[in-house]
């Protein structure tokens, strides 16, 4: 699935990596905590979380993690989004809670990791 189609997918705004949209992504994983998404760096999939601080963008970028959708309406600080701009990342913002806005992309076909 494109980046653009999870985007309108999700109602989502992309804050940044305006010009990966095109990019294709089969995979998506949602969590909270993030020592659970630091052990996915192999398979690089779409990051749900509703953890909005720095702690988020420095995990995944440790991780190799660049995408990044922020749900249940929270808001990237502006110094989260100039690390992740540097970082060449894709981050969105999306209103609905992380069950219907994993529900919505599982029912659109994307692939859960395990």
């Amino acid at each position: 699935m494109k980046l653009r189609e999870i985007s309108e997918l999700l109602n989502a705004k992309v804050l940044c990596g305006h010009d990966r949209l095109e990019e294709e992504h089969e995979s998506a994983f949602a969590s909270d905590l993030m020592s659970d998404v630091l052990t996915l760096g192999d398979y690089n999939p779409v990051i749900l979380t509703g953890l909005c601080n720095m702690q988020t963008i420095r995990t995944c970028e440790m991780g190799n993690l660049d995408i990044i959708v922020l749900v249940r309406k929270k808001k990237a600080t502006e110094e989260m989004i100039e690390e992740a701009e540097d970082e060449g990342m894709v981050v969105m913002e999306c209103d609905y809670s992380m069950f219907k806005a994993c529900g919505l992309l599982f029912q659109a076909g994307m692939k859960p990791i395990f």
